[in-house]
């Protein structure tokens, strides 16, 4: 594949103009799915590829040599592991097939989901709460479990807690706090 320009695209139709026809005609069918699922959030450029933007980035997008990836974060991955058989991913990435049909039922599911978790993380960070008290890695780490209520955080151990990728030994007497004015505690390791 051939690239037209090797400027850092200013917008979503300059990043997809500086690709073949053939490959241009692909990425704009994505951004139109992505439009169709979320249609108030805003188009961007961030780390050089098209993205859609609500309170945060929900999902970007970017042609490859032989597919193109689509990256909804690392939530998604994990919740649609079992539609996500057929496609190559990572933790954060799918990669589509350049030969053949979008899956847009998919894509659209997956970005109403980011939709759905950027929605939450908002209201999170917008309101007063535990979460809101805690570091962006960690609120992540609790909310991709789930975790968005001191009920809930008492229903696992500190160790379960300290073993989410983000959350450290720094977070602990934030979540401790959290248990203590809740009448709640850290379920017993056994």
């Amino acid at each position: 594949m051939k690239i037209k320009s090797r400027n850092k695209p200013q917008s979503i139709d300059e990043y997809i103009d500086s690709f073949p026809p053939e490959i241009a005609a692909k990425l704009s069918q994505m951004r139109q799915v992505i439009r169709q699922a979320a249609p108030k959030a805003a188009e961007v450029i961030s780390y050089g590829m098209p993205a859609f933007k609500q309170n945060r980035v929900l999902v970007y997008f970017a042609a490859a040599k032989k597919h193109l990836g689509f990256y909804p974060t690392s939530g998604p991955i994990e919740v649609f592991k079992t539609d996500l058989k057929a496609y190559s991913t990572s933790k954060g990435a799918i990669q589509l097939p350049l030969e053949g049909a979008l899956p847009v039922a998919l894509i659209k599911k997956i970005v109403r989901h980011r939709l759905a978790e950027d929605e939450q993380l908002h209201q999170v960070t917008t309101t007063p709460g535990f979460l809101s008290t805690l570091g962006a890695p960690a609120r992540r780490a609790l909310q991709g479990k789930r975790i968005t209520s001191e009920k809930q955080l008492a229903q696992y151990t500190e160790k379960e807690i300290l073993s989410l990728h983000g959350l450290g030994p720094s977070s602990m007497p934030k979540l401790k706090a959290a248990l203590k004015k809740a009448g709640l505690s850290f379920k017993s390791g056994k």
